[in-house]
């Protein structure tokens, strides 16, 4: 039998041919002890007071702070904080409260927010549209629909730019919300907790739609790449922990998990190809890693928010196979120079010794970390990242 053709599609694409940048994130995936870090971003909440110091309002981000191009390519239509609805829920005001009001979202959540102002700052989220069976079939369920037509537009564009990507050795990425966050975005983080134990069934049944929507996406998706990871948004940590017991997590997520994944793996057109399980959650994380490890077989885990107590050079040392992105602490940005220059040099040469680490803020860079501190963080990644 004929050696399937190496094209990042059917087999991947040898080393020399891959683009700098997809070399540099797979040596990333591989655990490569020594490699240079990679050089990129969570995101940014700071922008418009950037613009206020001095930023030009056309500046390309990714040249002033010396990011590498993108390594990997991303597919959507899966959610990530939300469901994927199609269609969404009307963006409106429903309740004016002076200087607050609530908007109906996307996802069909009450928000509070400040009038004329949704971004920037942590939201209220007061409402949630599934209160019970009836509410989750008449307000969301029909929305999750894999058949429905406006779901799969610009569908052939989509995969035409992946193939290309693969063609140069990007990563394929699927991105997708994860069972919890999507619940938890259905119901409301502490309604869900009396759910588990109230309403099983609607759970299960919530479960079983996001099942098959996720599986009917990625199985098309599959017939035209092969993916390199599954990335899941799973917010399911707050400061102390996770939010739900390992026992929640084993009866609720892992069969759903677990019945999504062994489908991705039986339709990869490169049976050979590694796949890469991300799980991003805020708070602290590290008692969810064993757990995950389990469940899912979890290799790659971000951000890593210090204020809830996370340390990536302790976390690298305990979990040696992890890849690991974030652990910058965004608060220590705004102090300055000197308190920069004190955690990059602890966190840095630690973990670019190890391998398997991308340092980046542990969420969106706030808008208390002025330009210039930015700016110095940036030409201290630089010096000691490679």
């Amino acid at each position: 039998m004929a050696e399937p053709v190496a094209d990042g599609i059917r087999a991947m694409l040898p080393r020399e041919k891959m683009i700098p940048s997809a070399r540099k994130l797979r040596d990333t995936y591989t655990i490569t002890p020594g490699a240079p870090l990679f050089r990129r971003e969570f995101g940014y909440y700071c922008l418009e007071r950037w613009y206020e110091q001095g930023l030009a309002r056309d500046a390309n981000l990714a040249e002033l702070f010396q990011y590498d191009p993108p390594g990997n390519h991303a597919l959507w239509q899966l959610g990530w904080c939300e469901a994927a609805f199609c269609p969404a829920f009307e963006d409106k005001v429903i309740e004016d409260r002076g200087e607050h009001e609530v908007y109906q979202d996307r996802a069909g959540r009450g928000v509070l927010v400040f009038k004329g102002r949704r971004d920037g700052f942590m939201p209220e989220y007061v409402d949630h549209p599934v209160k019970d069976m009836k509410t989750w079939v008449e307000n969301c369920k029909w929305r999750m629909d894999p058949a429905t037509p406006e779901r799969w537009k610009g569908f052939d564009e989509r995969m035409a730019k992946a193939k290309v990507a693969a063609g140069q050795g990007l990563m394929i990425s699927q991105r997708c919300v994860g069972p919890y966050m999507y619940l938890r975005s259905l119901i409301g983080p502490a309604d869900l907790l009396y759910a588990f134990y109230d309403m099983p069934d609607v759970v299960h049944d919530c479960l079983r739609t996001w099942l098959a929507l996720a599986d009917a996406v990625i199985a098309r998706h599959q017939q035209h790449v092969t993916l390199d990871e599954i990335f899941f948004a799973e917010d399911i940590c707050y400061n102390h922990g996770p939010l739900i017991s390992p026992e929640m997590m084993r009866e609720f997520l892992g069969p759903y998990y677990r019945e999504l994944l062994a489908g991705v793996r039986s339709r990869q057109i490169d049976r050979a190809r590694p796949l890469y399980v991300q799980v991003d959650t805020d708070g602290f994380a590290p008692p969810t890693i064993p757990i995950y490890r389990e469940l899912i077989g979890m290799n790659v885990m971000s951000p890593f928010e210090v204020a809830a107590g996370c340390d990536v050079v302790r976390v690298g040392r305990d979990w040696p196979d992890l890849v690991l992105f974030g652990g910058i602490d965004k608060r220590v940005l705004a102090q300055g120079p000197a308190a920069i220059d004190k955690m990059v040099e602890r966190i840095l040469p630690a973990m670019r010794e190890r391998g398997g680490y991308i340092p980046t803020c542990d969420h969106g860079v706030p808008e208390e970390v002025t330009l210039s501190n930015y700016l110095h963080y940036r030409k201290r990644c630089i010096e000691l990242g490679g």
